[in-house]
């Protein structure tokens, strides 16, 4: 694994080709910079992956309102 200098770890793309390397400054290593393999990387999880699967009431907002009210002494 080779070894660069901290200024020029900037601008360094062997991780992203898929190869690691060291950063140091001064001669003396500070990192060890490695690739993450994308096999065991997990996507994102992405909005709206049960749409048409399950439905929303319409008075969702107001579940449990009256419940809810009493309670909290607003309603008798």
């Amino acid at each position: 694994m080779r070894t660069i200098d901290i200024l020029e770890a900037e601008t360094e793309r062997a991780a992203v080709e898929g190869e690691g390397f060291i950063i140091a400054r001064g001669g003396m290593p500070l990192v060890k910079v490695i690739p993450i393999a994308t096999e065991n990387v997990r996507a994102p999880r992405r909005l709206g992956f049960l749409a048409g699967e399950i439905e929303v009431p319409d008075d969702f907002d107001r579940m449990g309102q009256d419940a809810i009210e009493r309670q909290f002494g607003i309603r008798a």
